[in-house]
């Protein structure tokens, strides 16, 4: 990620599998993306309270296509 972008979260995923899911599917797509969590992985492995939820991150530009592209693939788990 260039530092002279602004980052934008556009999801906040329950965990560090999910985050890292979500974040991999972005880049398959050609949108660079980053995680950012304020607890630990080790010490907060799940989600409790707020803790060990992990923000994905993406430049303001490609925000609007990233949050299609995770809309899309939720729809697309939800009609399974």
């Amino acid at each position: 990620m260039n530092k002279n972008h602004k980052l934008t979260r556009i999801y906040v995923a329950s965990g560090e599998l999910e985050g890292l899911t979500i974040k991999g599917m972005l880049e398959s797509f050609g949108v660079p993306a980053m995680l950012r969590s304020n607890a630990a992985s080790s010490i907060h492995p799940f989600s409790v309270n707020g803790m060990g939820m992990i923000e994905v991150l993406v430049n303001e530009k490609d925000a609007d296509y990233a949050r299609q592209l995770i809309n899309d693939r939720i729809e697309d788990t939800n009609n399974v």
